[in-house]
């Protein structure tokens, strides 16, 4: 008699049925990206671009049931550029700086060069990654003036962040530039605050969030932080003595991506329309009526304000013509509102406003 298989192995073998090499398979990042209540929502997002997910919104399991092709990997955008780089997943959801912590950790602690490719902007996640210390002198003193003077006074420099190796890559950097590449070439990456492994060079500490506090009470000489807009950092009465990058949320993906043709046709689907999904959120299409012998003018508006490309699109009736515009609701040299009513004024009638889920300018925005 056969045995049964257990039902934890019946599903993982259920799951790797799914996940042909075929598949598509996207990271999609947990926590406030998702969630339409913190900026994010990409659920939302995702639905509109034609790619409505299950489970996404309950934390997971996530998939796409209209789109079999798709396979969802639920995850942590700290963890996806291991996984584009090891082939796990093809493609990734992720902000610029935890794509870039990844790359520089392959480097520093396995001695690996990995490319991963930024294929598409979400305009979502924006922050900014900077150094910070205690203001002491640093008000007084530039960037470069600080650092020489930590480095000639501290055999052993120390750093908390909880982005490790870009913090270490910058410090590492500034050493060399300001003349200490000698005195501060040895380094370690280590959990804060475990023994130093080293007597001298460069240290930093890898923390879970609160590096301002750890900073203020002295426990480092200076800090790596992820800040919007630099409040806590204020609150702490620390100081910014550097900003290392800026960094958004996009769409990464494993350059080998283009050795599998089908895998690539599927990315360049899923990307067109995500972009149409972007393009279109703060756009709207204005349809209007217009009797003929007031369309001349009509067209001159709308002509001299640059509301059309090539030209407008037009539905020709016995009596009237109805127009089609595509508008920016978030234009302020031409408010929406001001150009309903002047419309009107020349003439248009039946004026709607229609939002719009989608508007793919062409196969042409997609670069993988």
């Amino acid at each position: 008699m056969r045995a049964e298989v257990p039902d934890n192995e019946a599903k993982q073998k259920e799951r790797t049925h799914t996940m042909s090499d075929d598949n598509l398979v996207i990271g999609l990042p947990a926590g406030s990206l998702a969630d339409p209540a913190r900026g994010g929502n990409l659920i939302n997002l995702l639905k509109h671009a034609g790619f409505p997910t299950k489970g996404y919104d309950k934390g997971g399991p996530s998939s796409f049931p209209i789109n079999a092709m798709l396979v969802g990997w639920d995850g942590r955008p700290q963890e996806f550029g291991s996984q584009l780089a090891l082939g796990e997943i093809d493609i990734a959801i992720a902000g610029d700086d935890w794509i870039r912590e990844r790359v520089l950790e392959y480097k520093y602690e396995y001695q690996q060069e990995i490319e991963l490719k930024k294929v598409m902007s979400l305009d979502r996640g924006g922050v900014r990654i900077v150094a910070v210390n205690r203001p002491d002198e640093s008000a007084v003193l530039s960037e470069d003036a600080w650092l020489t003077r930590l480095f000639s006074s501290s055999p052993l420099v120390s750093m908390v962040s909880e982005m490790p190796y870009l913090a270490l890559d910058w410090l590492r950097g500034k050493a060399q530039a300001l003349g200490f590449g000698a005195s501060h070439d040895a380094y370690a990456v280590q959990k804060y605050r475990t023994p130093p492994r080293i007597a001298s060079g460069i240290l930093v500490y890898e923390a879970w969030g609160k590096t301002e506090a750890k900073v203020v009470n002295g426990s480092v000489d200076l800090g790596l932080e992820i800040t919007q807009t630099g409040s806590a950092i204020k609150n702490y009465g620390l100081n910014i003595l550097a900003e290392l990058m800026s960094s958004e949320t996009g769409i990464w993906a494993n350059p080998k991506l283009r050795g599998n043709a089908a895998k690539l046709d599927l990315a360049r689907m899923f990307l067109l329309n995500l972009y149409g999904s972007i393009f279109a959120e703060d756009k709207i299409l204005l349809m209007f009526n217009v009797r003929k012998e007031d369309v001349p003018r009509i067209s001159e508006y709308l002509q001299a304000n640059h509301l059309f490309a090539d030209e407008p699109t037009v539905h020709e009736g016995t009596k009237f013509v109805e127009f089609s515009v595509a508008m920016n609701t978030s234009d302020k040299a031409l408010p929406l509102a001001k150009v309903r009513y002047e419309l009107a004024k020349l003439g248009a009638t039946h004026l709607e406003t229609i939002p719009l889920d989608s508007t793919i300018p062409g196969l042409d925005v997609v670069d993988i």
